[in-house]
């Protein structure tokens, strides 16, 4: 990577390179956690060649989908990066591995490092080709503890770092997960600061690195940086447990025709609230409700008024009160009402392209600005090797090199399948 960066004024225009121009990664990573990990380094202009075995990112089998291998869900998280198949466990594909590291900056991968060791692939194999190499393993568990071979995914992680049952502490009847792929994306972004952390430090000492990053750990300190609580002291001042968080009515507060969300927090929004309400003299006279510090011990009581109280007004009569009073609130969204909103219109979050496969596509956006101005996405999700001759050249293959790779199924041409739906368009 060129540690200078571009000329000043010039980074981050649009059709320059972005922040992490000159940045190789190549990316053995699969399924959430790894490629929206890829993808965030993609984005910020990383070049991120994705390696994928014959039969494809799993999540190319995310539904919905408009044709075979591109799942909507492997379409989002795989945007601005290439494609190239290599069958890891034929030797021809461990060699053509070795030599794409050989020119990188990064590899990082989620292979359990029992399976990468029977490769060949593991940490002195790929670091022997290339001692600048930035060697990322993500992993379910740290690998010297005792849950070290335990397969890990992202329900797995969020019943075992205490996720699932915090709604119960809250209140609810069972344990559940979120419905988000939360600890997948959760350490995928520890894993880019991770990256990032390392280059700065390759970059001044001029070594490599061998980084493990554990999702076990990652969530345990992700949950306990709020819940650990009394437990923070030794001996403990007090139970595990954020008491805010953990409160019954810390919730969306049903309204006469729907719902709204607010908090009041602060003295001021909750003089102005109780006075609003016509019950200013409580906070006068019920000790549990007169200060912040007070509030905090009692946000059960002071939350199962507000839920009481939001019943006997509409969402649009409390949304222009509480905006009256500068009291922090929004309007429940769905999934949809999120994605039509007006203000990520308004800023242009999302991004459209041609994807030559899948016809138009709407991206998510980049949300960070620099000098003003947005990335771009830059390519589209690729197919399944989609660029595997393309990137083999590059690493200075010949043609009857790549020609015996592909006869022999240690990687594929995905660019037939482009070429033929430009074919069918035209």
């Amino acid at each position: 990577m060129n540690d200078k960066g571009s000329a000043p004024g010039q980074l981050h225009t649009p059709g320059t390179p972005g922040p992490l121009a000159g940045l190789r990664i190549v990316d053995l990573t699969t399924v959430i956690m790894g490629p929206y990990a890829t993808q965030i380094l993609a984005d910020y202009g990383a070049e991120v060649i994705k390696v994928e075995p014959p039969e494809g990112d799993v999540m190319r089998t995310s539904l919905p989908a408009r044709s075979p291998g591109m799942g909507s869900i492997y379409l989002q998280v795989n945007r601005n990066k290439r494609s190239i198949v290599l069958d890891l466990k034929r030797e021809a594909g461990r060699d053509v591995l070795l030599r794409l590291c050989r020119t990188a900056d990064v590899v990082i991968s989620n292979i359990r490092p029992a399976a990468m060791r029977r490769l060949r692939l593991a940490d002195a194999d790929l670091r022997a080709v290339n001692p600048r190499l930035i060697n990322v393993s993500l992993v379910g568990y740290g690998q010297d503890g005792p849950y070290a071979r335990r397969p890990a995914y992202d329900d797995l992680m969020q019943g075992i770092s205490g996720v699932a049952t915090l709604f119960v502490a809250a209140g609810g009847e069972e344990p559940r997960y979120v419905p988000l792929t939360m600890c997948d994306q959760i350490v995928g972004l520890n894993a880019v600061h991770v990256v990032l952390a390392a280059v700065i430090e390759r970059n001044r000492t001029g070594q490599g690195q061998s980084v493990e990053l554990p999702m076990f750990e990652t969530m345990a300190q992700f949950v306990l940086s709020n819940h650990l609580a009394g437990r923070s002291f030794e001996p403990p001042v007090g139970k595990a447990g954020y008491n805010r968080l953990l409160t019954a009515d810390r919730r969306p507060y049903r309204t006469r025709d729907g719902y709204v969300c607010v908090l009041i927090y602060l003295d001021k929004h909750w003089r102005g609230f109780m006075d609003a309400i016509g019950r200013g003299d409580k906070l006068k006279s019920d000790p549990r409700l007169a200060t912040q510090t007070a509030r905090a011990r009692h946000f059960d009581v002071a939350y199962a008024m507000v839920t009481e109280v939001m019943r006997e007004r509409t969402t649009g009569e409390w949304l222009e009160l509480f905006e009256r009073l500068d009291i922090p609130c929004v309007p429940l969204y769905d999934v949809d009402a999120l994605i039509d909103d007006p203000h990520l219109a308004q800023v242009d979050f999302f991004q459209e392209r041609d994807h030559p496969t899948e016809g138009r596509m709407r991206y998510t956006g980049i949300p960070s600005r620099w000098n003003g101005t947005r990335l771009e996405v830059k390519r589209n999700a690729p197919n399944i090797g989609e660029h595997s001759v393309e990137i083999l050249r590059e690493a200075g293959l010949g043609e009857a090199e790549i020609g015996a790779l592909l006869a022999d199924g240690v990687t594929a041409d995905g660019m037939v399948r482009v070429q033929q739906a430009d074919r069918e368009r035209a």
